[in-house]
Protein backbone atom coordinates (compact mmCIF):
# COMPACT_ATOMS: atom_id res chain seq x y z
CA UNK A 1 0.00 0.00 0.00
CA UNK A 2 2.81 2.53 0.68
CA UNK A 3 4.13 1.68 -2.74
CA UNK A 4 0.60 2.67 -4.38
CA UNK A 5 0.31 5.82 -1.82
CA UNK A 6 3.29 7.18 -2.87
CA UNK A 7 1.86 7.16 -7.09
CA UNK A 8 -1.34 9.04 -5.90
CA UNK A 9 0.25 12.50 -6.31
CA UNK A 10 0.38 15.39 -8.83
CA UNK A 11 -2.07 16.52 -11.18
CA UNK A 12 -2.63 17.57 -14.91
CA UNK A 13 -4.52 16.30 -17.93
CA UNK A 14 -2.50 13.96 -20.08
CA UNK A 15 -0.95 14.92 -23.37
CA UNK A 16 -3.71 12.89 -25.24
CA UNK A 17 -6.65 11.25 -24.18
CA UNK A 18 -6.66 8.08 -26.70
CA UNK A 19 -4.45 7.82 -29.11
CA UNK A 20 -0.98 10.23 -29.01
CA UNK A 21 -1.80 12.14 -31.85
CA UNK A 22 -5.15 13.57 -29.87
CA UNK A 23 -5.03 17.13 -29.14
CA UNK A 24 -6.19 17.90 -25.77
CA UNK A 25 -7.78 21.43 -27.03
CA UNK A 26 -11.57 22.69 -26.52
CA UNK A 27 -13.46 21.62 -29.48
CA UNK A 28 -15.39 24.15 -31.45
CA UNK A 29 -18.53 24.67 -31.37
CA UNK A 30 -20.59 27.88 -33.09
CA UNK A 31 -21.05 31.30 -31.42
CA UNK A 32 -23.76 30.97 -29.31
CA UNK A 33 -24.53 27.33 -29.94
CA UNK A 34 -27.28 26.31 -27.79
CA UNK A 35 -26.77 22.59 -28.29
CA UNK A 36 -29.49 20.17 -29.75
CA UNK A 37 -32.13 17.83 -28.22
CA UNK A 38 -34.43 15.50 -29.97
CA UNK A 39 -36.13 12.27 -29.06
CA UNK A 40 -34.82 12.12 -25.42
CA UNK A 41 -35.22 13.69 -22.09
CA UNK A 42 -32.76 14.12 -19.57
CA UNK A 43 -34.18 13.66 -16.03
CA UNK A 44 -31.03 13.91 -14.42
CA UNK A 45 -27.49 15.30 -14.10
CA UNK A 46 -24.41 14.63 -11.67
CA UNK A 47 -22.39 17.70 -11.85
CA UNK A 48 -20.59 16.55 -9.12
CA UNK A 49 -18.68 13.62 -11.67
CA UNK A 50 -17.46 16.20 -13.43
CA UNK A 51 -14.38 14.20 -15.00
CA UNK A 52 -16.04 11.46 -15.50
CA UNK A 53 -15.23 8.68 -18.12
CA UNK A 54 -16.50 5.52 -17.75
CA UNK A 55 -19.02 4.07 -15.37
CA UNK A 56 -20.66 0.79 -14.02
CA UNK A 57 -23.60 -1.21 -12.09
CA UNK A 58 -23.24 -3.39 -9.07
CA UNK A 59 -26.32 -4.63 -6.94
CA UNK A 60 -25.98 -5.32 -3.38
CA UNK A 61 -29.07 -7.07 -3.15
CA UNK A 62 -32.39 -4.49 -3.28
CA UNK A 63 -29.35 -1.72 -3.70
CA UNK A 64 -28.20 -0.34 -6.78
CA UNK A 65 -25.07 1.07 -6.81
CA UNK A 66 -23.19 3.28 -9.88
CA UNK A 67 -19.31 3.57 -9.65
CA UNK A 68 -17.96 6.22 -12.00
CA UNK A 69 -14.09 6.29 -12.49
CA UNK A 70 -12.39 9.64 -14.09
CA UNK A 71 -9.75 12.07 -13.53
CA UNK A 72 -10.63 12.00 -9.87
CA UNK A 73 -10.63 8.14 -9.16
CA UNK A 74 -13.54 6.64 -8.35
CA UNK A 75 -16.90 7.90 -7.10
CA UNK A 76 -20.04 5.51 -5.91
CA UNK A 77 -23.51 6.63 -6.10
CA UNK A 78 -26.88 5.11 -4.39
CA UNK A 79 -29.95 4.68 -7.32
CA UNK A 80 -31.95 2.93 -5.32
CA UNK A 81 -34.78 5.11 -4.34
CA UNK A 82 -34.59 7.39 -7.58
CA UNK A 83 -32.38 6.34 -10.49
CA UNK A 84 -33.13 9.47 -12.55
CA UNK A 85 -30.89 11.47 -8.85
CA UNK A 86 -28.09 9.57 -8.00
CA UNK A 87 -27.16 10.40 -4.34
CA UNK A 88 -23.45 10.67 -3.51
CA UNK A 89 -22.39 8.06 -0.79
CA UNK A 90 -18.38 7.09 -1.20
CA UNK A 91 -15.35 8.38 -2.99
CA UNK A 92 -11.59 7.04 -3.61
CA UNK A 93 -9.65 10.31 -4.16
CA UNK A 94 -7.05 10.12 -6.63
CA UNK A 95 -6.63 13.45 -8.80
CA UNK A 96 -4.55 13.00 -11.73
CA UNK A 97 -5.83 9.56 -12.70
CA UNK A 98 -6.06 8.31 -16.38
CA UNK A 99 -7.77 6.82 -18.11
CA UNK A 100 -10.02 4.37 -16.92
CA UNK A 101 -11.85 4.22 -20.29
CA UNK A 102 -14.39 0.92 -19.86
CA UNK A 103 -13.47 0.62 -16.75
CA UNK A 104 -14.58 -3.43 -15.51
CA UNK A 105 -16.04 -4.53 -12.32
CA UNK A 106 -16.71 -8.04 -10.52
CA UNK A 107 -20.19 -7.91 -9.69
CA UNK A 108 -20.00 -10.98 -7.62
CA UNK A 109 -16.78 -10.23 -5.61
CA UNK A 110 -17.66 -6.76 -5.41
CA UNK A 111 -14.26 -4.98 -7.12
CA UNK A 112 -13.64 -2.45 -9.25
CA UNK A 113 -10.10 -2.70 -11.43
CA UNK A 114 -8.77 0.62 -12.49
CA UNK A 115 -6.26 0.82 -15.51
CA UNK A 116 -3.53 3.25 -14.50
CA UNK A 117 -2.38 4.62 -18.23
CA UNK A 118 1.14 5.98 -18.48
CA UNK A 119 -0.14 9.25 -18.97
CA UNK A 120 -1.59 9.47 -15.32
CA UNK A 121 0.04 11.66 -12.70
CA UNK A 122 1.48 14.00 -15.20
CA UNK A 123 3.29 10.98 -16.94
CA UNK A 124 3.90 9.86 -20.38
CA UNK A 125 4.38 7.07 -22.67
CA UNK A 126 7.45 7.16 -23.19
CA UNK A 127 8.56 7.01 -19.28
CA UNK A 128 5.06 6.32 -17.74
CA UNK A 129 4.60 4.05 -14.91
CA UNK A 130 1.15 1.78 -15.60
CA UNK A 131 -0.77 -0.33 -13.41
CA UNK A 132 -3.73 -1.87 -12.03
CA UNK A 133 -5.73 -0.82 -9.02
CA UNK A 134 -8.05 -3.61 -7.20
CA UNK A 135 -10.53 -1.74 -5.41
CA UNK A 136 -12.88 -3.28 -2.63
CA UNK A 137 -16.54 -1.69 -3.09
CA UNK A 138 -18.19 -4.88 -0.59
CA UNK A 139 -18.82 -1.44 1.52
CA UNK A 140 -19.94 1.58 -1.46
CA UNK A 141 -18.93 4.14 1.01
CA UNK A 142 -15.73 3.19 1.15
CA UNK A 143 -13.71 1.99 -1.82
CA UNK A 144 -10.52 0.76 -0.63
CA UNK A 145 -7.13 -0.53 -2.62
CA UNK A 146 -7.01 -3.50 -1.75
CA UNK A 147 -3.46 -3.51 -4.30
CA UNK A 148 -1.90 -2.23 -7.29
CA UNK A 149 0.26 -3.58 -9.27
CA UNK A 150 2.73 -2.05 -12.06
CA UNK A 151 1.50 -3.83 -15.70
CA UNK A 152 4.02 -2.88 -18.71
CA UNK A 153 0.11 -2.14 -19.90
CA UNK A 154 -2.22 0.46 -18.36
CA UNK A 155 -4.89 2.23 -21.28
CA UNK A 156 -7.60 -0.14 -20.22
CA UNK A 157 -7.96 -3.18 -18.37
CA UNK A 158 -10.72 -6.16 -18.52
CA UNK A 159 -12.29 -8.92 -17.44
CA UNK A 160 -12.28 -12.34 -18.80
CA UNK A 161 -13.32 -15.87 -17.11
CA UNK A 162 -15.29 -14.68 -15.11
CA UNK A 163 -12.81 -11.80 -13.81
CA UNK A 164 -10.23 -14.43 -12.48
CA UNK A 165 -7.99 -12.73 -14.87
CA UNK A 166 -7.54 -9.45 -16.13
CA UNK A 167 -6.05 -8.54 -19.83
CA UNK A 168 -4.66 -5.10 -20.05
CA UNK A 169 -3.13 -3.46 -23.60
CA UNK A 170 -2.54 -0.09 -24.49
CA UNK A 171 -1.62 2.77 -25.10
CA UNK A 172 1.61 3.89 -27.87
CA UNK A 173 4.28 1.83 -26.54
CA UNK A 174 7.28 2.59 -23.82
CA UNK A 175 10.82 3.43 -25.24
CA UNK A 176 11.70 0.12 -23.20
CA UNK A 177 9.91 -1.99 -25.80
CA UNK A 178 10.71 -3.37 -28.68
CA UNK A 179 11.11 -0.59 -32.03
CA UNK A 180 9.04 -2.47 -34.07
CA UNK A 181 5.96 -3.30 -32.14
CA UNK A 182 2.92 0.12 -33.37
CA UNK A 183 1.77 -0.26 -29.46
CA UNK A 184 1.25 -2.65 -26.17
CA UNK A 185 -0.34 -5.69 -26.99
CA UNK A 186 -1.87 -7.37 -23.95
CA UNK A 187 -0.40 -8.59 -20.64
CA UNK A 188 -2.56 -11.68 -18.44
CA UNK A 189 -3.17 -10.65 -14.82
CA UNK A 190 -4.11 -13.45 -12.43
CA UNK A 191 -6.20 -11.61 -9.91
CA UNK A 192 -7.76 -15.11 -8.52
CA UNK A 193 -6.34 -13.12 -5.18
CA UNK A 194 -6.92 -9.71 -5.54
CA UNK A 195 -4.57 -8.81 -2.74
CA UNK A 196 -2.01 -10.36 -4.25
CA UNK A 197 -2.45 -10.03 -8.89
CA UNK A 198 0.00 -11.68 -10.96
CA UNK A 199 1.20 -10.22 -14.03
CA UNK A 200 2.48 -12.79 -16.24
CA UNK A 201 5.90 -11.37 -18.04
CA UNK A 202 5.36 -12.33 -21.29
CA UNK A 203 2.28 -10.24 -23.74
CA UNK A 204 -0.07 -12.43 -25.68
CA UNK A 205 -2.40 -10.98 -29.00
CA UNK A 206 1.08 -10.33 -30.65
CA UNK A 207 0.64 -9.74 -34.72
CA UNK A 208 -2.77 -8.45 -35.10
CA UNK A 209 -2.18 -5.74 -37.57
CA UNK A 210 -1.44 -7.90 -40.67
CA UNK A 211 0.94 -9.64 -38.95
CA UNK A 212 2.87 -6.41 -36.96
CA UNK A 213 2.22 -6.39 -32.85
CA UNK A 214 0.19 -3.38 -32.33
CA UNK A 215 -1.65 -0.73 -29.96
CA UNK A 216 -4.67 -3.48 -28.07
CA UNK A 217 -7.12 -0.55 -27.45
CA UNK A 218 -10.15 -2.81 -25.61
CA UNK A 219 -11.87 -5.72 -24.59
CA UNK A 220 -15.41 -6.83 -24.58
CA UNK A 221 -16.60 -10.37 -23.29
CA UNK A 222 -19.53 -11.59 -24.66
CA UNK A 223 -22.48 -13.88 -23.35
CA UNK A 224 -20.53 -17.15 -25.07
CA UNK A 225 -17.53 -15.84 -23.09
CA UNK A 226 -15.39 -15.01 -25.97
CA UNK A 227 -13.51 -11.88 -25.39
CA UNK A 228 -13.44 -9.43 -28.12
CA UNK A 229 -10.15 -7.80 -28.95
CA UNK A 230 -10.59 -4.49 -30.31
CA UNK A 231 -7.50 -1.91 -32.01
CA UNK A 232 -5.30 -1.57 -34.24
CA UNK A 233 -5.97 -4.05 -36.86
CA UNK A 234 -9.42 -5.04 -36.40
CA UNK A 235 -11.31 -7.06 -33.96
CA UNK A 236 -10.62 -10.75 -32.92
CA UNK A 237 -12.71 -12.74 -30.68
CA UNK A 238 -11.12 -15.85 -28.25
CA UNK A 239 -12.54 -18.27 -26.15
CA UNK A 240 -10.58 -17.96 -22.57
CA UNK A 241 -11.80 -21.27 -20.90
CA UNK A 242 -13.47 -24.63 -22.52
CA UNK A 243 -12.46 -27.18 -24.69
CA UNK A 244 -12.51 -25.60 -28.44
CA UNK A 245 -11.16 -26.12 -31.97
CA UNK A 246 -8.47 -24.05 -32.65
CA UNK A 247 -8.63 -22.79 -36.31
CA UNK A 248 -5.13 -21.99 -36.81
CA UNK A 249 -3.17 -25.25 -34.76
CA UNK A 250 -5.88 -27.44 -36.46
CA UNK A 251 -6.46 -28.87 -33.44
CA UNK A 252 -8.68 -29.14 -30.30
CA UNK A 253 -7.34 -27.77 -26.71
CA UNK A 254 -7.95 -25.72 -23.87
CA UNK A 255 -8.49 -22.20 -23.84
CA UNK A 256 -7.16 -20.32 -20.97
CA UNK A 257 -5.96 -16.69 -20.51
CA UNK A 258 -2.86 -17.26 -21.01
CA UNK A 259 -2.93 -18.89 -23.80
CA UNK A 260 -6.29 -18.29 -25.77
CA UNK A 261 -8.05 -20.17 -28.39
CA UNK A 262 -8.90 -18.06 -31.36
CA UNK A 263 -12.64 -18.01 -32.36
CA UNK A 264 -13.17 -15.08 -35.39
CA UNK A 265 -12.79 -11.85 -36.30
CA UNK A 266 -9.83 -10.18 -38.40
CA UNK A 267 -9.52 -6.70 -40.32
CA UNK A 268 -11.99 -3.92 -40.63
CA UNK A 269 -12.67 -3.19 -44.81
CA UNK A 270 -10.56 -0.02 -45.12
CA UNK A 271 -13.80 1.46 -46.95
CA UNK A 272 -15.83 1.81 -43.66
CA UNK A 273 -12.33 2.44 -41.35
CA UNK A 274 -9.47 3.74 -43.15
CA UNK A 275 -7.69 4.23 -39.69
CA UNK A 276 -7.74 0.28 -39.17
CA UNK A 277 -7.94 1.75 -35.71
CA UNK A 278 -10.80 -0.02 -33.64
CA UNK A 279 -11.75 1.46 -30.43
CA UNK A 280 -14.37 -0.84 -28.75
CA UNK A 281 -16.91 -3.60 -29.69
CA UNK A 282 -19.64 -5.69 -29.23
CA UNK A 283 -20.84 -9.23 -30.66
CA UNK A 284 -24.17 -9.28 -29.56
CA UNK A 285 -24.77 -12.65 -29.13
CA UNK A 286 -28.50 -14.06 -29.30
CA UNK A 287 -29.51 -10.45 -30.04
CA UNK A 288 -31.26 -10.38 -33.64
CA UNK A 289 -33.55 -11.73 -35.19
CA UNK A 290 -34.89 -9.34 -37.75
CA UNK A 291 -35.35 -11.88 -40.56
CA UNK A 292 -33.08 -9.99 -43.51
CA UNK A 293 -30.04 -10.76 -40.83
CA UNK A 294 -30.92 -13.50 -39.45
CA UNK A 295 -27.94 -16.27 -39.71
CA UNK A 296 -25.49 -13.55 -40.01
CA UNK A 297 -22.94 -13.15 -37.46
CA UNK A 298 -22.12 -9.47 -36.88
CA UNK A 299 -19.79 -7.87 -34.68
CA UNK A 300 -20.16 -3.69 -34.21
CA UNK A 301 -17.00 -1.62 -33.39
CA UNK A 302 -16.22 2.03 -33.36
CA UNK A 303 -13.44 3.12 -35.54
CA UNK A 304 -11.83 6.49 -33.33
CA UNK A 305 -9.70 8.41 -35.49
CA UNK A 306 -9.28 12.15 -35.05
CA UNK A 307 -8.59 14.43 -38.84
CA UNK A 308 -8.79 17.85 -39.40
CA UNK A 309 -12.30 18.93 -39.40
CA UNK A 310 -15.35 16.72 -39.11
CA UNK A 311 -16.45 14.58 -42.18
CA UNK A 312 -13.37 12.04 -41.82
CA UNK A 313 -13.15 11.49 -37.90
CA UNK A 314 -14.19 7.56 -36.54
CA UNK A 315 -17.20 5.93 -37.46
CA UNK A 316 -19.32 3.43 -35.59
CA UNK A 317 -18.89 0.02 -38.00
CA UNK A 318 -20.97 -2.99 -38.93
CA UNK A 319 -18.97 -6.29 -40.00
CA UNK A 320 -19.83 -9.39 -40.57
CA UNK A 321 -17.64 -12.26 -39.12
CA UNK A 322 -18.84 -14.68 -42.21
CA UNK A 323 -15.16 -16.22 -43.33
CA UNK A 324 -13.30 -15.27 -40.08
CA UNK A 325 -13.56 -18.55 -38.70
CA UNK A 326 -10.99 -20.58 -39.83
CA UNK A 327 -8.15 -18.13 -39.04
CA UNK A 328 -8.27 -15.79 -41.29
CA UNK A 329 -8.20 -13.22 -39.44
CA UNK A 330 -4.65 -14.59 -38.36
CA UNK A 331 -3.34 -15.36 -41.20
CA UNK A 332 -3.69 -12.08 -42.52
CA UNK A 333 -0.16 -10.18 -44.13
CA UNK A 334 0.26 -6.89 -46.12
CA UNK A 335 0.38 -9.04 -49.20
CA UNK A 336 -2.63 -10.95 -47.99
CA UNK A 337 -4.84 -9.29 -46.08
CA UNK A 338 -7.97 -10.47 -44.69
CA UNK A 339 -11.23 -8.07 -43.89
CA UNK A 340 -14.03 -9.03 -42.91
CA UNK A 341 -16.85 -7.65 -45.24
CA UNK A 342 -18.75 -4.12 -43.87
CA UNK A 343 -22.17 -4.20 -43.48
CA UNK A 344 -23.10 -0.52 -42.49
CA UNK A 345 -21.46 2.28 -41.08
CA UNK A 346 -22.61 5.40 -39.28
CA UNK A 347 -21.14 8.98 -38.79
CA UNK A 348 -22.44 11.79 -37.19
CA UNK A 349 -20.51 14.69 -39.35
CA UNK A 350 -23.27 16.16 -41.06
CA UNK A 351 -26.14 14.50 -39.02
CA UNK A 352 -29.51 16.36 -38.15
CA UNK A 353 -28.45 17.93 -34.69
CA UNK A 354 -24.63 17.95 -35.58
CA UNK A 355 -22.92 21.64 -35.00
CA UNK A 356 -21.04 21.94 -38.32
CA UNK A 357 -18.31 24.04 -36.80
CA UNK A 358 -17.45 21.42 -34.53
CA UNK A 359 -13.72 19.26 -34.88
CA UNK A 360 -14.86 17.02 -32.04
CA UNK A 361 -16.90 14.32 -34.07
CA UNK A 362 -14.80 10.75 -33.81
CA UNK A 363 -16.83 7.44 -32.48
CA UNK A 364 -16.25 6.88 -28.76
CA UNK A 365 -17.93 4.04 -26.90
CA UNK A 366 -21.64 2.57 -27.24
CA UNK A 367 -24.24 0.21 -25.99
CA UNK A 368 -26.59 -2.13 -27.38
CA UNK A 369 -30.29 -2.36 -25.82
CA UNK A 370 -32.38 -4.45 -28.72
CA UNK A 371 -32.07 -2.53 -31.94
CA UNK A 372 -31.43 0.59 -30.19
CA UNK A 373 -27.52 1.60 -29.99
CA UNK A 374 -26.65 4.37 -28.10
CA UNK A 375 -23.12 6.35 -28.42
CA UNK A 376 -20.59 9.06 -27.24
CA UNK A 377 -19.63 10.91 -30.42
CA UNK A 378 -17.36 13.55 -27.85
CA UNK A 379 -18.46 17.30 -28.67
CA UNK A 380 -21.26 16.02 -30.93
CA UNK A 381 -22.93 14.37 -27.87
CA UNK A 382 -24.91 11.15 -27.20
CA UNK A 383 -26.27 9.57 -30.47
CA UNK A 384 -29.54 6.66 -30.45
CA UNK A 385 -29.53 4.75 -33.50
CA UNK A 386 -32.15 1.79 -34.95
CA UNK A 387 -29.94 -1.18 -36.07
CA UNK A 388 -32.84 -2.99 -36.45
CA UNK A 389 -31.48 -2.63 -40.23
CA UNK A 390 -27.56 -3.40 -39.92
CA UNK A 391 -27.01 -2.12 -43.36
CA UNK A 392 -28.83 1.15 -42.83
CA UNK A 393 -28.54 2.59 -38.99
CA UNK A 394 -30.93 5.27 -38.57
CA UNK A 395 -30.80 8.39 -36.16
CA UNK A 396 -33.21 8.40 -34.08
CA UNK A 397 -33.10 10.84 -31.35
CA UNK A 398 -29.81 12.52 -30.08
CA UNK A 399 -28.41 15.15 -26.74
CA UNK A 400 -25.99 17.60 -27.57
CA UNK A 401 -25.64 20.29 -24.88
CA UNK A 402 -23.39 22.97 -26.22
CA UNK A 403 -20.82 22.10 -23.77
CA UNK A 404 -20.70 18.30 -24.37
CA UNK A 405 -17.52 15.50 -24.05
CA UNK A 406 -19.76 12.57 -24.30
CA UNK A 407 -17.60 9.60 -23.59
CA UNK A 408 -19.25 6.97 -22.91
CA UNK A 409 -23.67 5.73 -22.36
CA UNK A 410 -24.63 2.99 -20.61
CA UNK A 411 -28.17 1.42 -20.73
CA UNK A 412 -29.99 0.89 -17.26
CA UNK A 413 -32.95 0.20 -15.78
CA UNK A 414 -34.28 1.73 -18.90
CA UNK A 415 -32.48 4.78 -18.44
CA UNK A 416 -29.19 5.66 -20.38
CA UNK A 417 -26.38 7.31 -18.06
CA UNK A 418 -23.85 9.07 -20.25
CA UNK A 419 -20.56 9.69 -19.04
CA UNK A 420 -19.43 13.19 -19.94
CA UNK A 421 -16.30 14.65 -19.21
CA UNK A 422 -17.35 18.42 -18.11
CA UNK A 423 -20.72 17.59 -17.26
CA UNK A 424 -20.61 14.59 -14.91
CA UNK A 425 -23.18 12.12 -15.58
CA UNK A 426 -26.23 13.10 -18.20
CA UNK A 427 -29.58 10.36 -17.05
CA UNK A 428 -31.22 10.22 -20.59
CA UNK A 429 -34.12 8.76 -21.17
CA UNK A 430 -35.29 7.81 -24.82
CA UNK A 431 -38.95 9.08 -26.00
CA UNK A 432 -38.77 8.31 -29.91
Amino acid sequence: MATAAATLVATGLPAAACEDDKPVTEAKHSLGDPGAIKGVQPVGNVPDAQGAISANFLSYGKRDVMVVSGQFGLKAYDLTDNPAKPRAIGELSLPGLWETEDTEVDAKRKLVFLSRDPRAFKGNTHTGESGIYVVDVAHPEKPEILSYVKVPAGHTTSCVDDCRYLWTGGPAKADNQPADWGGRPIWVTDVRNPRNPKVYPDPIELARNDGKTDYVHDVQVDKMGVAWVSGAGGVRGYWTSGLHRDPVQNRYRWATALKPVPYAGGGVSETAAPSKFMHNSFHPVGARDDGAWRGHDLVYATEESFLPGCAGDGVLTISSLDGSYQGEGWRSTPEKPFRMRSIGTWGVAGQEGSDPVSDDCSAHYFDLRGHVLVQSFYAQGTRFLDVSDPSNPTQIAYFRPADAASWAPYWHDGYAYVADNKRGIDILKLTA
